[in-house]
């Protein structure tokens, strides 16, 4: 064996990988794309669950949004109040207050209370489930309970219940991300704090309500002449609370027949 040519062919690769290394270094700081370290500041400031509830791809882009002044700084739903003023502190300009928001499951629709059309053996989801025959429940307003909320929840905050959609207040980010994906809308985001609520939305008659849920709300109006503050009225069939001026007293719920308004 040549050692010579061995030896020789050794430091010709050394030296073509130097070569290549310094003209990589030299580009890399020619070409290198100034990023603000403002960026990096509002990135340490957001959820990091990349829940897409900003409207954009990440919290990366959405970071890379604020600074370039294309995002509000309380547009991140999941960190709320606390990161919208970090934000607004890092950019140096004043954030409007965020309400502080959780999502309700309006209804209570659980096997043995609401009726099924007929027994669901598919895929489990009720995306799927709500375009055959509209459902596998009677009510057409009512919640299918198959999981696609759970599925989307990256907080784990969403758990599927003797059919029925529960989700826990305690980790709930109110990201939205539960409201946008069932088919149904019975997830909403509401004030946290109010606690008095209307669980069901069915607009049908009375009678045809009842045929379909055991707590179907019936729009008998009982609640709204109980209501001494005019912040409950049936309207479209079902009443509906207007949480500025509802009190918490409770006299809808105990005047309720159907044990549709829930605390």
């Amino acid at each position: 064996m040549n050692w010579t040519s061995v030896f020789g062919a050794m430091l010709a690769l050394g030296g073509i990988g130097l070569v290549f290394g310094a003209i990589l270094s030299f580009a890399a700081k020619k070409f290198a794309v100034q990023t603000d370290p403002r960026v990096a500041q509002v990135r340490q400031n957001l959820g990091g669950a990349n829940c897409g509830a900003c409207g954009f791809a990440g919290c990366d882009q959405f970071a890379e949004a604020i600074v370039r002044g294309e995002a509000s700084p309380n547009g991140c739903p999941a960190g709320g109040a606390k990161t919208a003023k970090a934000i607004g502190e890092i950019m140096g300009i004043s954030v409007d207050a965020v309400d502080d928001l959780v999502a309700r499951v309006l209804c209570q629709g659980e096997h043995g209370v609401a009726n099924d059309r007929y027994e669901y053996d598919g895929y489990k989801s009720c995306q799927m489930a709500s375009k055959l025959s509209g459902g596998n429940k009677l009510c057409h307003y009512a919640c299918l309970g198959l999981g696609d909320c759970q599925s989307v929840c990256k907080f784990d905050a969403i758990h599927i219940e003797e059919g029925l959609a529960q989700i826990n207040p305690a980790k709930c980010t109110a990201c939205g991300m539960c409201e946008k994906t069932c088919p149904r809308g019975v997830i909403r985001l509401l004030p946290r704090d109010a606690s008095v609520i209307v669980r069901c939305r069915n607009s049908d008659t009375g009678r045809v309500a009842r045929e379909s849920c055991m707590k179907a709300c019936i729009g008998c109006k009982r609640c709204e002449k109980a209501c001494q503050y005019g912040a409950i009225h049936v309207e479209n069939g079902y009443a509906r609370i207007d949480p500025d001026k509802c009190v918490r007293c409770g006299a809808c719920m105990d005047i309720c027949p159907c044990g549709c308004i829930t605390a």
